[in-house]
């Protein structure tokens, strides 16, 4: 992002990128548990931007790990119970409440659910110095909220950590789950670079979710 500030604390259209994102789920819920896991370094600028925008939603504060594995098994302490767990990047503010509502109601029935988006571009894979085309079909971009029953997320998160564990999905995977998946949406886009945040401000202003 080529800033100082971490990019979940960058203002969209005047509050922080994390204030959307955390408003989503408390829109879609009212009553459900928010956990936040930030850098204990972060925790203070984050207490200091609440008080700034007079941000109110209860939630509840973890500190991250070395890696995004550890991270969610930080989160994850903080359960106490049986129910549904959505684990979100803080930086994916525009999810929809149709996502949600899909994410929440495959896992109540399947035990989890991921969303997903076709690649709608041509793709080629590497192979040595070569290189050649494969089908796109088979293939799908993957979004959060990743969504689990709390017995099988607790399960696989009790798994040592391994490189390949790029998600959270790939955990719950290796512990031995079927992942379903289920359709996202488009405007549920990562915040990674300053393009992306441009789109994100025009997609806010759009739908009028400035306030």
């Amino acid at each position: 992002m080529r800033t100082e500030v971490p990019k979940q604390f960058l203002e969209l259209c005047g509050k922080p990128v994390l204030m959307y994102t955390i408003e989503s789920f408390y829109n879609f819920d009212p009553d459900c548990e928010l956990l936040l896991v930030l850098p204990v370094s972060q925790q203070e600028f984050w207490v200091q931007l609440c008080l700034k925008h007079s941000f109110s939603i209860p939630h509840q504060i973890a500190s991250g790990g070395e890696t995004r594995f550890h991270s969610v098994q930080n989160g994850l302490k903080l359960i106490m119970g049986e129910g549904i767990v959505f684990i979100h990047d803080g930086v994916r503010p525009l999810v929809s409440q149709q996502t949600l509502a899909r994410c929440f109601e495959t896992a109540v029935k399947f035990g989890n659910a991921i969303p997903v988006l076709p690649v709608t571009e041509s793709l080629r894979k590497l192979e040595g110095d070569q290189n050649r085309t494969v089908d796109r079909g088979l293939y799908y971009s993957v979004q959060t909220p990743q969504t689990f029953r709390t017995e099988q997320i607790f399960q696989s998160f009790s798994q040592l950590h391994e490189p390949g564990f790029t998600d959270d999905a790939s955990v719950v995977e290796k512990a031995g789950y079927k992942i379903q998946l289920v359709e996202g949406n488009a405007e549920n886009i990562k915040i990674t670079t300053p393009t992306d945040l441009i789109i994100a401000e025009a997609l806010i202003r759009a739908t009028n979710l400035t306030t």
